[in-house]
């Protein structure tokens, strides 16, 4: 993990912020939120400094044999909208990898599996306050296997799009999520169909 330093324990890079302390204030499965006093180099001590405990994350760039895109069509209740996403979700602790975990949220959102699968790279979702990363994974060769199998918590349906339409939203901001956009625009540069 390039330039991650989550234990909060740790001498903080030169120049970085020292933690002073460290107060739980809310423990749950899904989040742990940390109240820290931290001082700068300048010396400010801000206290509260808010740090949220996440998983990490996985997003899949799912693209079938004839070079369309797997999206999702999602409920985000933060948004109160529907929101259009590349496939994606929590890395469980029973996932090996992040194609692991590509491939089993690819697979429950939307039905498809892909024939060949890399780890493009990772990146922070919010590198001011959170402390997880969010994996990029590229399948290639997608193709519906099965019914997506959807948790209690997702409403969201699949949309395969053109690659002419995919481009199109990433150009005039139709992929609103800017992680979900991050990481199409990194998997198509991958998979050698966009260049930057």
């Amino acid at each position: 993990m390039r330039g991650a330093n989550r234990n909060r324990l740790t001498p903080p890079a030169p120049g970085g912020w020292e933690t002073l302390s460290t107060r739980n204030v809310l423990d749950d499965p899904w989040l742990r939120v940390e109240a820290e006093a931290v001082r700068t180099p300048a010396g400010t001590v801000l206290d509260p400094w808010w740090v949220l405990n996440l998983p990490d994350w996985v997003v899949v760039v799912a693209i079938t044999k004839g070079q369309e895109v797997v999206l999702v069509r999602q409920w985000r209740q933060g948004a109160r909208d529907f929101v259009l996403e590349i496939p994606g979700g929590i890395m469980d602790a029973s996932d090996i990898d992040p194609i692991a975990a590509g491939s089993r949220e690819l697979l429950e959102e939307t039905g498809f599996a892909a024939e060949a699968w890399r780890h493009v790279g990772e990146m922070w979702p919010d590198p001011a306050r959170n402390n997880n990363r969010c994996h990029v994974v590229l399948g290639t060769g997608c193709h519906a296997v099965a019914e997506p199998r959807l948790e209690p918590g997702e409403t969201l349906e699949t949309v395969v799009m053109a690659m002419a339409d995919v481009r199109r939203i990433l150009r005039d901001g139709g992929m609103e999520s800017t992680l979900h956009a991050t990481g199409l625009l990194r998997g198509l540069c991958a998979a050698g169909i966009l260049e930057f």
